[in-house]
């Protein structure tokens, strides 16, 4: 929890909203090292943001997109190809003979080609969808902290990698895109109160098990079904997300920005759909005091967070997961 949200994928939003600067310089070195062949996921509307930007450095950025998408077309080319092969094998062998294991390698063919001729048109795509905003654990976005007075937007990984933490032990616990607010003083205790940032949230998704939204047993020989669902404030107004977030180093040594959402428990109409956590959103006039946390004074973040717009969430059912 959130599994993907569709957020703020455009640095000028906050620029606009709470007068942010950015921190161009690691937006500059996240997508030179994407463009390196570093696995690193962005949403399409924060690419077309940057490289769109009338910063200076906005043509270095445009340039690293556009190296990224030719060795990501490559990629994706060879996938395609591989996969046009194995649906004309199965089409070959079920002219032959009818069988269950050709008619299955032939959907899935299929259906990897489908879904590779859609990436590789949506790579030069010009037209952005509500769903070019949307990232899920793992991928990079915009994230608005503090320094000294001034707020800044730093592109942060939606996974966080806590003080101390290995690759191979963030591995071990991948859940770490979530920040429960009963582990404040546990689990998440070197980072709360220390390193704070907000980021603005229009919807959040999550993937729950139909069983538990119909509030039932699985029926005998039932398989588990999850139900992918969308929440969303009944105001329509987005939401100014508490998060946490870390500094550390990545296996080549770079700094890794991360950070994660703080949950809590659903109010009545999210866990009715079997869902059990929710972002906590703050007030607007209570971001400058999040921002700058008193570590003396926990209390005081936890006010802030129990202090919240707790408005009525719709939500509906975009399809099975």
């Amino acid at each position: 929890m959130c599994f993907s949200t569709e957020l703020w994928s455009d640095y000028r939003l906050y620029v606009r909203e709470f007068g942010a600067d950015i921190d161009i310089k690691e937006f500059v070195r996240l997508y030179a090292r994407r463009a390196g062949g570093r696995p690193i996921r962005t949403p399409k509307a924060m690419d077309n943001a940057m490289a769109g930007s009338s910063l200076p450095e906005a043509a270095s950025i445009a340039e690293a997109i556009e190296r990224y998408k030719k060795m990501k077309a490559h990629e994706l080319e060879r996938k395609l190809f591989e996969q046009r092969e194995r649906l004309a094998d199965a089409e070959r062998s079920l002219a032959k003979k009818l069988t269950k294991t050709a008619m299955e390698e032939r959907r899935k063919a299929n259906n990897n080609v489908k879904d590779l001729s859609r990436q590789i048109a949506d790579l030069d795509r010009a037209q952005l969808s509500a769903d070019d905003a949307r990232i899920f654990p793992g991928w990079w976005a915009p994230v608005m902290v503090a320094r000294d007075t001034q707020r800044v937007i730093v592109p942060m990984r939606y996974r966080c990698r806590l003080p101390g933490w290995t690759a191979a032990l963030e591995k071990k616990y991948d859940g770490t895109y979530n920040a429960r607010l009963d582990k404040m003083d546990s689990s998440w205790r070197k980072l709360f109160g220390h390193h704070h940032g907000v980021v603005a949230v229009r919807r959040f998704f999550e993937n729950v098990a139909r069983h538990d939204m119909e509030h039932r047993a699985l029926r005998p020989g039932e398989k588990k079904e999850n139900v992918r669902l969308e929440f969303q404030p009944d105001t329509g107004a987005d939401m100014y997300v508490a998060c946490l977030w870390s500094l550390a180093k990545d296996d080549d040594g770079e700094d890794l920005w991360s950070y994660a959402i703080i949950t809590d428990d659903p109010p009545p109409e999210i866990a009715a759909t079997g869902h059990d956590r929710c972002p906590i959103q703050i007030k607007s006039e209570n971001i400058e005091a999040w921002l700058h946390p008193e570590r003396t004074d926990l209390d005081a973040m936890y006010d802030i967070l129990q202090d919240r717009p707790r408005p009525y969430y719709d939500h509906r059912i975009l399809k099975a997961a």
